[in-house]
């Protein structure tokens, strides 16, 4: 089992880290993360825009329940660091929305990529259920690489849960 995530709150935000080592190339780590094409399967995004450059733009529509982010991207450099601002409006589940921070940093070692995740200026409240969320997705993101079936982030999220006791389980959520 990759390990989990942790949540270092700061008032009403907070900030998660994961992080994971993918026996594949960082070239392909980055294809995932980076790409709308790679965005597709392990973060179930519909729609997926990326104007790769200090600067451009980035505009998904992800996750099982569909939510629409558009912000900058605050640094690129491929394939090691990709950071993006998530901005989403308000919805029931997240009443004040999200202006939050994305990053990714890959490092190879070898055919092994290890990578950092840190999602950060995040409401607490959202945090809380991103914790078993986004290890769902990078869950999936392992088996897209490995380039097996995908699973199902609502069971995996599920079955996650108990491992976040921060979770209280007070946020909706749908999946496929």
């Amino acid at each position: 089992m990759q390990p989990r995530g942790t949540l270092h709150a700061d008032g009403d935000f907070a900030t998660l880290t994961f992080q994971r080592t993918y026996p594949h190339v960082l070239e392909d780590v980055w294809e995932a993360i980076a790409t709308p094409q790679g965005l597709q399967g392990w973060l179930m995004c519909t729609f997926a825009n990326i104007e790769g450059r200090l600067g451009g733009r980035i505009e998904t529509i992800s996750g099982p329940a569909g939510y629409y982010s558009v912000g900058k991207i605050l640094a690129w450099e491929p394939p090691r660091i990709f950071e993006y601002e998530w901005n989403v409006a308000p919805t029931p589940e997240m009443p004040r929305g999200e202006n939050a921070i994305f990053r990714y940093e890959l490092t190879p070692d070898g055919l092994t990529t290890h990578l950092f995740v840190t999602y950060s200026k995040i409401t607490k409240q959202t945090a809380r259920g991103f914790l078993p969320g986004t290890h769902a997705f990078l869950d999936r993101l392992e088996a897209q690489l490995d380039k097996a079936s995908l699973p199902h982030w609502a069971s995996t999220f599920d079955g996650l849960s108990v491992l976040y006791p921060e979770w209280t389980g007070h946020a909706p959520h749908s999946g496929k």
